[in-house]
């Protein structure tokens, strides 16, 4: 009885258009592939399995209509030393194309086109190649980039200082840059072509609550969910206009209140239903169960 009356409540939230979860859900429950969540992180090391192992990952999570959101930050510099080889490493952003290209030819294959963030520390030492790489609005169509900014560097910025930039590969501090041409550079990258975004790394960090399960490098595709490596989303939106009581000028609350509820239940369920595209992601998803329920049609 109880699993009738929640069938009944969820298809009543759904036909009456009070509530909506992300296109995965809609396009996707009910058929073979059952990947549900809109948004997935995957983690980049500094291998070519690594960087290869983790492009396969992503093309799966992207043929069924999901987004990825990658750090690259792991990623030694361009012309860094490639051990057992004479040759000289490419760098995060030569990758970035190599990304760029595969999930484009997903993307036209695909159920919809899916999108990615990339994301590069601001003390890496390819930093500015990487705030550079789409000033052309040619490159990396399937990426929004951003930069992801420390405390010292911002602090850095408002004293007008210099800033060390390290090696990931050797964690060792190679040389240091202006802080403020960097910024300026940031800026007017941003202005220029909407790219790249800030992500304010350390402030994530101390925030989150699970720290205990390791760091945030990244966030989804559209910046709005920072998560941990192999973590995935699930996300819906409350159809606000559905609420408006035009007699009282004001929201019909108690509604309001029992769809947020309905709407709660509903994405933590999905959570269940899903079908995820590695063991490993199904296990850090649910160790963490994150959803986001945000509102739609607020201008309205």
């Amino acid at each position: 009885k109880q699993v009738q009356a929640t069938e009944k409540e969820f298809y009543s939230l759904l036909a009456d258009l009070r509530f909506l979860p992300n296109s995965p859900t809609l396009m996707n429950a009910g058929t073979k592939t059952q990947q549900l969540s809109s948004c997935f992180v995957l983690p980049i090391d500094d291998s070519m399995e690594g960087i290869f192992g983790t492009l396969k990952d992503a093309a799966l999570i992207h043929q069924r209509g999901s987004g990825t959101g990658f750090s690259f930050s792991r990623l030694r510099p361009r012309g860094d030393k490639v051990k057992a080889h004479l040759h000289v490493a490419s760098g995060p952003v030569a990758f970035m194309g190599v990304y760029d290209a595969a999930l484009e030819v997903i993307k036209q294959g695909g159920i919809r086109p899916g999108a990615n963030m990339a994301v590069l520390r601001v003390d890496h030492p390819d930093i500015i190649r990487f705030i550079e790489s789409k000033r052309d609005k040619k490159s990396l169509k399937n990426f929004n980039i951003s930069v992801a900014v420390t405390d010292r560097f911002m602090r850095s910025v408002e004293e007008d200082r210099e800033y060390f930039i390290r090696n990931p590969r050797t964690e060792k501090y190679v040389g240091k840059l202006r802080a403020r041409d960097v910024f300026a550079m940031i800026t007017q990258n941003a202005w220029k072509t909407g790219d790249p975004g800030l992500i304010f790394i350390d402030e994530i960090n101390r925030k989150h609550p699970a720290k205990h399960l390791g760091d945030i490098e990244t966030t989804n595709q559209c910046g709005e969910a920072p998560l941990l490596p192999y973590e995935g989303s699930v996300l819906g939106s409350i159809n606000i206009p559905k609420f408006v009581d035009d007699k009282k000028k004001d929201l019909k609350w108690d509604e309001l209140r029992e769809t947020i509820r309905s709407a709660v239940h509903f994405l933590d369920n999905v959570i269940d239903m899903n079908s995820y595209p590695k063991k490993k992601i199904e296990e850090q998803t649910k160790n963490t169960r994150k959803f986001g329920l945000g509102m739609m049609g607020f201008a309205d």
